[in-house]
């Protein structure tokens, strides 16, 4: 048994179109290198100098990591774990006014 790890539309260019991958590990960080070898890159995408990404948010079993132990966080075979890019912004219509449009 491995660990599922879905792959957000904007990643899925690092495996090959699939929307969830297996990999394994005792932590979030052995899993992101374990699938870092057989997708090249997709760390990188994920995590910066030894932590999350900023702007990326990671769910293990539906928890955010961020409120466990970050990319130290435990993870076993049967886990499901999601990364999902941070989302913000928007047309700014509203804000604008009438003429500037």
């Amino acid at each position: 048994m491995a660990i599922e790890v879905r792959i957000p539309t904007i990643l899925r260019t690092y495996t090959d179109g699939q929307k969830a991958v297996e990999g394994t590990g005792t932590t979030l960080d052995e899993l992101f290198t374990d699938l870092d070898s057989r997708h090249a890159g997709l760390r990188d995408r994920v995590v910066e100098g030894g932590e999350l990404r900023r702007f990326v948010n990671v769910y293990l079993n539906d928890e955010d990591v961020r409120f466990l132990d970050g990319i130290a966080t435990k993870v076993a075979d049967g886990d499901n774990v999601t990364i999902l890019p941070a989302v913000a912004g928007g047309s700014g219509a509203a804000a604008m006014p009438a003429g500037a449009r």
